[in-house]
């Protein structure tokens, strides 16, 4: 029988418990984007709990991305240090953690959310180095992983994605082609980084000639062939998805499952799960072997102690969606109790 506190293996990294910590906004952080004390002492909690893998906050890759002034920057002077001051911090308790890394939006000087199909060679070279060299940061930083940000509707979901990409280079077309600007970037970051590579993509979209899921798991059989280490699954919507009413009707699942079954790299079950008998529910009844969480963190970083003191733990976030539509990591319905 598995349990959501078994000790397990993901990848090259021994994990206190099959939980993944997947955060999202950053709301206190300085205006010039450096880390307060209060982000200190939330991932502090968060990696005392008993989670196995940390997710960061975004960040975004851009500081006028339309998600900039609600996520976490690598732009500004003291980032590699006071990112190394976190991870150290973290890896007191033998938690490994990853920086969730994307963009929305390509602007230009006054050329704001270019379409796909007239973003320019040298626009792609510029947009893959950016990329690579917010990797290196990030393993200077000490960083353990990379959560390349390919699924919701961020640029490169919308890059791989059929509905969005008409191109007719070699950036377009079939799926190897869409695919291109990603898997350029992944074999320059795992020559030049230690990082450990996980992706963040949608199962499916229900666009119009969009992404099915038989797609998605081609997609993710060419990301683990070019080097990537693990996936996490997820859908565009899915915060908006997710709410107190339907989570015992997660399509994910069935998803995650058929895509576990097709790939030998790690595959993490992106949210829609709020109590521990859920959990290790979907944990025996599948071949899910990791779920990531993102709103009860935000309630209560600290709530898996609990859970695993009591043994039929549950969140107490309401599943009101205000973390999200605010954008805050910070919770609007009851302030939640610091332990230290």
């Amino acid at each position: 029988m598995k349990d959501l506190f078994d000790v397990c293996e993901f990848g090259d990294f021994t994990l206190n418990s099959r939980i993944v910590r997947t955060g999202l906004w950053e709301s206190q952080r300085e205006k010039s984007g450096n880390m307060t004390p209060e982000i200190y002492n939330r991932y502090e909690n968060i990696a005392a709990s008993g989670v196995g893998l940390i997710i960061s906050e975004l960040y975004s890759l851009y500081p006028r991305d339309v998600f900039s002034k609600y996520s976490n920057t690598v732009n500004y002077n003291r980032f590699v240090r006071e990112a190394r001051d976190l991870t150290d911090l973290v890896h007191i308790y033998d938690v490994p953690i990853f920086a969730q890394l994307g963009m929305v939006q390509f602007n230009k000087k006054t050329e704001q959310n270019i379409p796909i199909e007239n973003v320019s060679i040298d626009d792609m070279r510029k947009i893959q180095a950016d990329f690579i060299m917010a990797a290196q940061k990030f393993d200077y930083g000490g960083f353990d992983g990379i959560q390349l940000g390919l699924g919701n509707y961020y640029f490169l979901a919308r890059f791989i994605n059929p509905t969005f990409n008409s191109r007719e280079d070699k950036y377009g077309g079939s799926t190897l082609n869409r695919l291109r600007i990603v898997l350029e970037m992944i074999k320059v970051i795992k020559k030049t980084t230690k990082l450990h590579i996980n992706c963040r993509l949608n199962a499916f979209d229900g666009t119009t000639n969009g992404m099915t899921l038989n797609e998605t798991i081609n997609i993710c059989q060419l990301l683990e062939k070019h080097g990537v280490d693990s996936l996490q699954i997820t859908r565009p919507r899915s915060p908006q998805f997710f709410t107190r009413e339907n989570r015992d009707k997660n399509p994910l699942i069935d998803a995650t499952q058929e895509i576990i079954k097709r790939v030998n790299i790690p595959v993490i079950l992106g949210g829609g799960a709020t109590s521990q008998n859920q959990i290790n529910d979907i944990l025996n009844e599948t071949d899910i072997d990791f779920i990531s969480m993102q709103r009860p963190f935000v309630h209560d970083p600290s709530f898996l102690v609990d859970w695993q003191i009591e043994g039929n733990g549950e969140s107490f976030c309401k599943t009101c969606n205000n973390c999200y539509w605010k954008k805050t990591s910070t919770c609007h319905i009851k302030p939640c109790k610091i332990r230290r």
